[in-house]
């Protein structure tokens, strides 16, 4: 029995509305019917993020994409276009899998170890960047970094992983042998899984930083879930100090945080 006889187009968009963006794009392919209650603003309204029309009015795009677009483009627009949040400090981007909501903080938001002093640390501007600013290595013998984010603005009932993005200038030194340290905790919390890992691995050995296609590189820095949002604060922060060993030519653009696998 063919179920667009059966069931009118309202109920079908229900159905739709309660699976995921990718089987919403699958049915509408299934007839005439199924792609317009696919394709209708109610699903789609229900795949964006319930305070989608806030984030938009806090950033520095403009807010007609909210009347502009159907449901279904801005949808997509916000997976393929970050825009610029909360006075400039972060970024919002949709996962296209999931739906769920992803954040970089930018650099100047961080604690970084001599971070002020010019002879250690400059901040710049470069077109590439999605911040005004980014934090580019002078010399450091002791390499610390500690970026928050308030759990109350992610995605519920999610396992996220954090990022840490950036990329090396050619004359690039002390990152190449030793290791640097990783950690993502709960502020607050007695237990701290930390990891180490060489950052700036020759390139004929398996990489652990990975080409994000903007001209960045990231390398993963832990995970955490996301239970209900009250969980406070998050900290992620790289270590490394050791007093024979001089750092220099990394650039710092952020920490991106993101659903794990779409999830």
């Amino acid at each position: 029995m063919d179920i667009t006889f059966v069931l009118p187009p309202e109920c079908i968009s229900r159905i739709i509305s309660l699976s995921t963006a990718r089987d919403a794009c699958r049915s509408s392919i299934a007839c005439p019917i199924f792609k317009s209650a696919a394709d209708s603003d109610y699903v789609w309204e229900k795949f964006l993020p319930s305070d989608y029309e806030q984030i938009i009015s806090d950033s520095a795009s403009d807010s007609s994409l909210i009347t502009s677009l159907s449901k279904k483009d801005l949808y997509f627009h916000l997976c393929h276009n970050p825009i610029i949040i909360n006075n400039g400090t972060m970024s919002f981007v949709l996962d296209k899998e999931s739906g769920k909501k992803c954040f970089m903080v930018r650099a100047r938001e961080f604690y970084i170890e001599w971070g002020n002093t010019p002879s250690y640390w400059i901040w710049s501007y470069l077109p590439e960047s999605r911040f005004a600013e980014v934090a580019e290595l002078k010399l450091v013998w002791w390499f610390e970094i500690k970026g928050r984010i308030e759990t109350k603005i992610l995605s519920l009932k999610t396992i996220y992983a954090a990022y840490l993005v950036f990329k090396f200038v050619d004359t690039r030194y002390g990152f190449e042998r030793r290791p640097i340290e990783f950690g993502v905790h709960f502020e607050g919390s007695d237990t701290e899984e930390r990891y180490r890992v060489v950052l700036d691995l020759p390139k004929d050995m398996p990489q652990l930083s990975q080409d994000r296609g903007d001209g960045w590189m990231e390398i993963k820095m832990g995970e955490f879930f996301n239970e209900n949002g009250d969980d406070g604060t998050v900290i992620c922060s790289v270590f490394d100090f050791d007093g024979y060993s001089p750092k220099h030519g990394i650039i710092i653009q952020g920490i991106e945080v993101r659903p794990k696998n779409g999830r």
